[in-house]
């Protein structure tokens, strides 16, 4: 089965994380998400507005408090460093600092200087941004972006999805940023590029903020909210009034920030904030994609179907087309002016992001199939099934992550256990360690575990299985899940992007950007192919060209309106016309799109084309 990643695979990785452990157990998520950069802001050190990273790394030789002392004394004196934390037990130190004053490299010599040695030490930080591109059509245009990508210096990683759209890269903060990479894209390759996410799966929550009067209230909310402990970034649209805030959960919690915003009002001046849904932005433009191909082909049709007439049909129907070859000027007659006027705009504004494909392309040495696309009315057309195979995908994700709950019920507790208060919430203000109450018939929020009652949880949606699970005080809960027929209080331990559901889809969003081989294939392929196509082109027409001057085939052969150059000019675009390969670039990454998304909304997880290319090899027996 290690061919096919689908729903035993989650069954199995689940189960195992599903077992009773430890406390120290609850900190670590149900399923493994990578953080490379965790970035944090110190309100004590009156660093608001700067990013603050986590560095962390083996120290040899630590023996006793003393050691742990010397290291923290020296480190603490350097400007940058905010905070020290060696463990004696672990022989590690954790270190928060701020790259902008000092670099990671001083923090190591520093120790060293010390007389202890540093192990494990990572030499650069890594962080992790999403890139929604625009405009690309073929395998040639995403091996573009990714080698304009893979340039720009401090750039480790770039994948580029061309069927999603979206290019996840993994970069040296230290030595570039967002706005370099956006500018390498939108300079280097020539596509449209705009940032969806960056940082390495941070919590978000977006706010609408209400009793806005003037541009002080929202620098009098932000400061606020950036003097909170855990809270990381701070953004607010101050036309719209939303305030889109990252944080750590193990800190402080959505409900606090709220608290913080209603409580920084005073007198006639008061504040308040509720959750907001921001649309997603992937939706909006595909249907903006899907509308503009659909205008694009009618318009196409509107130019194109008169030049068929024009040319093919009147012309064959005397005396009905005689006028056509009345001439205007010299040899330009009435039905050549006329195919003359409703071609232009097809070639010159419809199809004008071919032209500008094939120069950003030709400047950079190389060819994409915008060279060799010849500008016509299906073209257009066969995008809009595109666009809809994309939108589908992306239901299906956005059905994955509706299968938590919208409600929850908060409960509040005195010092001896007892119930207070119960609270219905919205699942998004869910914070660690949150006591909540599950009923029979209803859907576990988040992840967390059961500290009082008994049940049997429904866990198919999740893992497949079909059986209810046994839960008691000590088990683990997977949100969205649903509660059979008992009673049960948990402790949330999971919320948020750490959820075992967030991290499902984004285990499927990473499958669809990983390439197949048969498109890998492909890819190299077309790095050969439209040179190759240009040249046999050529070879084309001087194969025809020079033979007719030298007379060495009849010149009956050539129309009467022709001459051996333009004769030989059409068997070369006809070489150009029926070369480009649409299905070699664009069939597998949507099939693999659709199906990974499709699989998503029925249960089963699958990790890339990889493993539907060898899904065929799977025979029953292995899949019972």
């Amino acid at each position: 089965m290690k061919s096919l990643a689908v729903l035993l695979l989650v069954r199995k990785f689940l189960s195992k994380n599903m077992e009773i452990n430890g406390e120290a157990d609850l900190k670590s998520p149900l399923l493994p998400c990578p953080n490379d950069v965790v970035i944090t802001v110190s309100p004590q050190n009156q660093i608001l507005n700067k990013k603050i990273r986590t560095l962390v790394f083996k120290v040899l030789g630590i023996t006793c408090s003393s050691c742990v002392a010397s290291i923290e004394a020296a480190l603490g004196r350097l400007d940058g460093v905010q905070s020290v934390m060696v463990s004696v037990l672990q022989g590690q130190a954790v270190v928060k600092y701020v790259p902008e004053v000092i670099t990671a490299k001083m923090i190591k010599e520093a120790v060293e200087d010390t007389g202890f040695e540093v192990a494990e030490f990572p030499e650069q930080d890594i962080a992790m941004c999403r890139l929604r591109i625009k405009g690309m059509a073929c395998t040639s245009c995403s091996e573009s972006v990714e080698r304009a990508l893979l340039m720009v210096d401090g750039v480790k990683k770039a994948v580029v999805g061309l069927a999603l759209g979206e290019a996840k890269i993994h970069f040296d903060p230290n030595v570039t940023n967002t706005e370099r990479i956006i500018k390498a894209v939108e300079e280097d390759a020539g596509f449209g590029a705009e940032l969806i996410s960056s940082g390495n799966g941070l919590n978000k929550v977006y706010l609408k903020l209400c009793g806005i009067t003037s541009p002080d209230d929202l620098s009098v909310i932000e400061s606020s909210l950036q003097s909170l402990e855990g809270v990381n970034h701070v953004e607010i649209d101050v036309q719209e009034h939303i305030a889109t805030i990252s944080y750590e959960p193990d800190i402080i919690g959505p409900r606090s920030l709220i608290q913080c915003i209603q409580e920084v009002g005073s007198g006639p001046r008061t504040y308040q904030a509720i959750l907001y849904t921001p649309p997603r932005g992937g939706e909006t433009e595909r249907q903006q994609e899907t509308i503009m191909y659909r205008n694009q082909f009618i318009w196409s049709c509107l130019f194109s179907v008169p030049i068929f007439v024009f040319s093919m049909v009147l012309p064959m129907l005397p005396p009905y087309g005689n006028w056509l070859g009345y001439k205007v000027i010299n040899m330009l007659d009435i039905g050549m002016l006329l195919r003359w006027i409703l071609c232009t705009p097809v070639q010159f504004v419809i199809g004008k992001r071919f032209y500008a494909g094939s120069y950003h392309a030709l400047r950079r040495k190389s060819a994409n199939m915008d060279v060799l696309f010849h500008v016509d009315i299906f073209h257009p057309f066969g995008k809009i099934p595109g666009g809809f195979g994309k939108g589908k995908t992306s239901n299906a994700l956005a059905k994955l992550t509706e299968l938590a709950p919208d409600t929850a019920c908060l409960l509040t507790l005195d010092a001896e256990g007892n119930v207070i208060s119960e609270t219905e919430i919205d699942t998004q203000l869910i914070e660690k360690n949150d006591i909540l109450k599950i009923v029979p018939g209803a859907k576990v929020p988040v992840d967390g575990l059961v500290i009082d009652g008994q049940s049997h949880v429904n866990e198919s949606m999740i893992t497949g299985e079909a059986m209810p699970v046994a839960k008691r005080p000590g088990d683990k809960v997977i949100g969205g899940t649903v509660n059979e027929n008992g009673y049960i209080r948990i402790k949330a331990t999971h919320v948020g992007s750490e959820t075992a559901l967030s991290q499902i889809v984004e285990l499927v969003e990473a499958a669809q950007l990983a390439k197949a081989p048969v498109q890998k294939l492909a890819d190299q392929i077309s790095k050969f192919f439209v040179p190759t196509v240009v040249l046999a082109a050529l070879l084309t027409w001087l194969g025809w060209f020079i033979p007719g001057q030298a007379g060495l085939y009849p010149r009956t052969w050539i129309p009467t309106a022709m001459d051996a150059f333009e004769f030989a000019l059409q068997f070369g675009i006809s070489v150009l016309v029926v070369a480009c390969p649409c299905a070699l670039g664009l069939a597998t990454p949507t099939a693999v799109m659709v199906a990974t998304g499709k699989g998503a909304s029925l249960g089963v997880l699958i990790k890339g084309g990889n493993a539907l290319e060898n899904a065929h090899k799977a025979s029953p027996q292995l899949i019972c």
